[in-house]
């Protein structure tokens, strides 16, 4: 049985999308690790039928903790036998490379985003120099990988000369959808480029609440917003919630909210989790014209489409799938359907054939 280890900067307890990976991986009779970090907040981690390790910084953010983690991370592996290894980003591609050197072990890159191209990263010069750096002294070696969509992956070839497969992240079919409840909901990381300083403000003209699931790096921001604009009684921060708790949220929200403010081709490009658990809780959503999204909306038709991210254009679009409520049932009917493709059931072949045509 091959062992494999995945690294991530995550908390294990919430990343649906590796707890998706590594239970399939070990389904299809790998010997899966996955490493992440420890929280002061973290939960106890539930039994899976993988292995999970979490390790301790003494810093939690900053270029300080993506320094120590590293290191860390590097040590942790020295001394692991292992036949793979795969890095979950950027974030953690380094110790990987220099892992798979010395144990001369295949590496994987596992990229779910354009990570250089990111708001937080593209925005800021020395950040962005930095991460490029790192960008170019490792994904070229990285020559087995996969990514989220078609354009990334076309990308990561002409940056590259990568030729990377596709392995979305959709999640699990669900087929069980309780009552409705009027209100609206975010799920997701809470960070910059994720259109709040505009979806916040449009909720000024929006007669509903909005259900905020999910931490991150523009949170404080994010409540500053709610004051200002007075909708202290609308928008509710719910912060990280476990994966069960939030796909009741999903399962039982009226409309979900996929937007993106196109700075960056990684919001560009992107292709967001949250998408395809609005589709599995049968729920609509208000979603940005992007070419991903929009390629398969022309084909499902499950949710109302944004060109424009200004508060009364946000405030208008969420209006309208509020009032008219043949349009809202075309959009949920639609999404029921969709569900019995886009599932996670189908693409975890995708996955478990990668990596058997890796290790045989």
């Amino acid at each position: 049985m091959n062992k494999i280890f995945f690294a991530v900067t995550t908390d294990l307890s919430y990343d649906q999308r590796m707890i998706r990976i590594c239970t399939s991986l070990a389904d299809a009779g790998f010997d899966v690790v996955l490493v992440g970090r420890r929280l002061s907040s973290s939960l106890p981690l539930q039994e899976r039928n993988y292995r999970q390790k979490r390790i301790y910084c003494l810093f939690e953010k900053g270029k300080l903790f993506y320094a120590e983690y590293n290191v860390r991370l590097f040590f942790y592996f020295l001394f692991k036998k292992m036949d793979g290894i795969c890095a979950i980003d950027l974030d953690t591609i380094l110790p990987c490379l220099y892992i798979s050197r010395l144990k001369n072990i295949p590496r994987i890159y596992d990229a779910h985003e354009l990570f250089c191209e990111m708001k937080e990263i593209v925005t800021r010069p020395k950040i962005y120099k930095t991460w490029k750096w790192i960008e170019r002294h490792s994904v070229p070696y990285f020559t087995n990988g996969y990514t989220v969509n078609q354009p990334i992956a076309d990308e990561f070839r002409r940056m590259y000369g990568v030729q990377y497969g596709i392995v979305r992240s959709i999640a699990k079919y669900n087929g069980s959808y309780p009552p409705k409840e009027k209100f609206l909901l975010y799920q997701g990381a809470v960070n910059e480029g994720r259109s709040f300083e505009t979806l916040i403000p449009a909720m000024q003209f929006v007669d509903c609440t909005l259900i905020v699931c999910g931490n991150g790096n523009f949170m404080t921001q994010a409540k500053e917003l709610v004051r200002t604009h007075d909708v202290g009684d609308k928008v509710i921060f719910k912060g990280m919630v476990p994966p069960e708790e939030l796909k009741e949220y999903t399962a039982r929200a009226y409309i979900g909210i996929t937007i993106f403010e196109n700075k960056g081709l990684s919001n560009y490009f992107s292709l967001a989790n949250r998408f395809f658990d609005y589709i599995q809780g049968g729920t609509p959503q208000l979603c940005v014209n992007y070419p991903v999204y929009k390629t398969i909306n022309d084909e499902y038709q499950i949710a109302l489409m944004t060109d424009d991210l200004a508060p009364k254009s946000i405030a208008g679009k969420l209006n309208e799938l509020l009032k008219d409520e043949q349009a809202w049932i075309r959009l949920h009917q639609n999404c029921m359907e969709a569900a019995k493709v886009l599932n996670w059931e189908n693409e975890e072949k995708k996955l478990a054939a990668f990596y058997k045509n890796i290790f045989g």
